[in-house]
């Protein structure tokens, strides 16, 4: 991956934020965003991390005068290029839009317009190209043609509709599209959450040379600290609405002073060793109006004293860099403390005790495994005669505006009792149509499915009965579960039903509501609300427990843990291995996380171009990768520079 070079802290900031606030407007008058302040030099990044509700797409929110109906901002100034932002008139903030600040959104489908062409989009945000006539509109495609090379796309792309994209074409769209009017200064809020390795690293390639190339100020909104620490020269560590930490981005990594900066390092897994648990950040942020007098970390501090509870806390300085100024905690026992646990070899878990290696109970060594070809010689590890689901040469094509694309071929893959297996790849290489074929959402063309008893049939979907029969032995997890849980219902409505539904099949035993929370960590009062009312992570925990009351012996879990916090990632997994070992089903677990892979997989399998490149242990598979898609795969993980 491309690296950065840290910008001069002589050059005049293009955007300051300096002391900004925003509060609701409703009674209670609740801080959601307290103080913050942070620079932009022209062509420098600035990361932003931190948990869900820390207050990191609020702030750049207010910066770019988009907050949610319900806020304001309640103190502070914006200041881009010297100009009070926060002073100018509505209409005149508007224009500020898409010609000196863009924003480019985590969910592409979000930017772009389903039914425009992604030229027609990228279009719309040029200057100087109005009018019609047979010149303007040449002149106009031949600019779209060169933003769109510009971020290494085809110019074919330009007459093609976004459902007909990848995830990673989508986001350089995206990405052509809000450079269209060359802004100053992009705002990027998790613009990589949900690709792939090879294609994260792509798009923040990307970035980084459009930045250097335009001079461009960059802001980085990501939970990922891999990608903060990879990308940015300088990183500010956001927590409940206020800056804890900031620094030059390889100082913080190396030497974190607050230990909320520590926490979240520890969270992260790591690529290079597996651990018996991931270490996790007990308790969550606190919402708006729920903050105590002292540190907001003092209730999740392991480090707390009776002082962190009653003494407000500002930033100062910290670290080697201390006296320059470029380097800040908002700890009361920073000098106290030092240093909190530094890595050292360039992995954010390298150094730490909980890096010893150990097996996973039950995990053998499965036989045969070692294929680079898509198939192990056997019957794939662990073998077919006693395993949670077996596909044998299977093939699926789906028809476009363009023909037939061929989705999977001939792909052979056995998911062993008992155990975790992993399926890695590119964007539509094909890991989920297979978890969909494997479930029963989706047919498949030729080859055999089995999942556990259930033979699939073949070119159309499975009977009634057979759906039934499916529901008992093979549950799935996807990667939103606010779009799979119903907005309207409760917890505990969601989890009656499932375990009705399990009872009817003979299978729900003496399950409760309230024991199913148990299992996945949440208090019974959980089962009133509804999801609206919980986080991200506490959203798939309930996803997780309606998966679980069906007793399942095969789990699919299709990007569960993609879009959460370090820290909440880290719980889910602990979770599902700690579930998995005491119930013993079977995991099929889909991730483009190569880290999470080395965390929790007996096995791993590699598809790229819906064929099945590489398989084995997955110890084997990510430390001596023999495919060069795998090991494609392996380079492109983010690590700090």
């Amino acid at each position: 991956m491309t690296t950065t070079t840290a910008t001069s802290t002589a050059t005049t900031p293009l955007l300051e934020v300096d002391g900004l606030s925003v509060a609701s407007d409703a009674g209670s008058r609740a801080v959601v965003v307290d103080g913050v302040s942070l620079t932009v030099a022209p062509g420098e990044c600035v990361g932003v991390v931190g948990e869900s509700g820390s207050g990191k797409s609020l702030t750049v929110r207010a910066v770019a005068g988009l907050l949610p109906e319900g806020l304001r901002v309640t103190g502070g100034a914006v200041r881009l290029d010297g100009e009070d932002v926060l002073a100018l008139a509505p209409r005149a903030r508007a224009a500020l839009r898409g010609r000196r600040i863009a924003l480019l959104m985590q969910d592409p489908f979000a930017m772009l317009h389903p039914q425009l062409t992604c030229g027609r989009q990228i279009a719309d945000g040029l200057r100087g190209l109005d009018g019609r006539g047979r010149a303007v509109r040449a002149a106009r495609r031949a600019e779209v043609e060169r933003r769109l090379a510009e971020v290494g796309l085809d110019p074919s792309v330009a007459d093609r509709h976004p459902h007909e994209l990848s995830g990673g074409m989508l986001q350089r769209v995206a990405t052509a599209a809000a450079l269209a009017g060359d802004p100053e200064l992009l705002i990027a809020d998790e613009p990589t959450t949900a690709l792939d390795t090879a294609t994260q690293a792509a798009v923040l390639d990307l970035l980084g040379g459009l930045r250097r190339s335009r001079g461009m100020g960059l802001i980085l909104i990501t939970h990922d600290l891999r990608v903060a620490f990879s990308t940015c020269d300088r990183v500010h560590v956001l927590y409940a609405g206020t800056v804890v930490e900031h620094g030059p981005s390889e100082e913080l990594r190396a030497d974190p002073r607050h230990p909320y900066t520590a926490a979240l390092l520890a969270s992260e897994p790591s690529a290079r060793e597996r651990r018996p648990r991931l270490a996790t950040v007990p308790g969550s942020v606190p919402a708006p109006g729920e903050r105590g007098p002292g540190c907001p970390f003092a209730d999740r501090c392991a480090f707390t004293v009776a002082a962190c509870r009653t003494t407000p806390v500002a930033l100062g300085p910290a670290g080697a860099d201390a006296a320059a100024g470029a380097r800040a905690t908002a700890c009361l026992r920073a000098a106290e403390l030092g240093r909190l646990g530094p890595p050292a070899d360039g992995d954010p878990a390298a150094d730490r005790p909980e890096t010893a290696r150990e097996d996973p109970a039950g995990a053998a060594e499965p036989a045969g495994a070692a294929g680079t070809d898509g198939t192990d010689g056997t019957d794939g590890p662990g073998g077919a005669d006693d395993a949670a689901l077996v596909v044998r040469e299977v093939g699926r094509r789906f028809g476009t505006d363009g023909g037939e694309r061929q989705a999977l071929a001939d792909v052979s893959l056995t998911v062993p009792h008992g155990e975790v297996t992993a399926l890695v790849g590119r964007s539509g290489s094909g890991k989920t149509t297979l978890a969909r074929i494997a479930i029963g959402l989706e047919s498949y063309d030729s080859g055999t499915v089995r999942t556990g008893p259930v033979e699939l049939p073949r070119g159309r979907r499975p009977s009634t009965a057979d759906r039934r029969r499916l529901a008992a032995h093979a549950q799935i997890v996807f990667q939103d579960p606010y779009a799979s849980l119903s907005p309207l219902r409760t917890v505990g409505a969601t989890l009656r039903e499932a375990l009705d539904a399990a009872r009817r099949g003979g299978r729900g035993g003496d399950e409760t509501v309230e024991s199913l929370l148990a299992r996945v960590g949440l208090p019974e009062r959980y089962a009133g609300r509804r999801p609206a009312a919980l986080s991200g992570g506490e959203r798939q925990r309930v996803a997780v427990a309606r998966a679980l009351a069906a007793r399942p012996r095969l789990l699919i879990c299709d990007e569960a843990v993609a879009a959460l916090d370090v820290s909440v990632q880290a719980q889910l997994l602990n979770l599902l291995d700690e579930l998995r070992r005491d119930q013993g089903f079977a995991v099929l677990f889909i991730t483009h996380d190569l880290a999470v892979v080395r965390q929790i997989a007996d096995h791993v399998a590699v598809l790229h171009d819906g064929r099945l490149v590489e398989t084995g242990p997955a110890e084997r598979v990510l430390d001596a990768p023999e495919h060069p898609e795998t090991r494609r795969l392996l380079a492109a993980v983010p690590t700090p520079r």
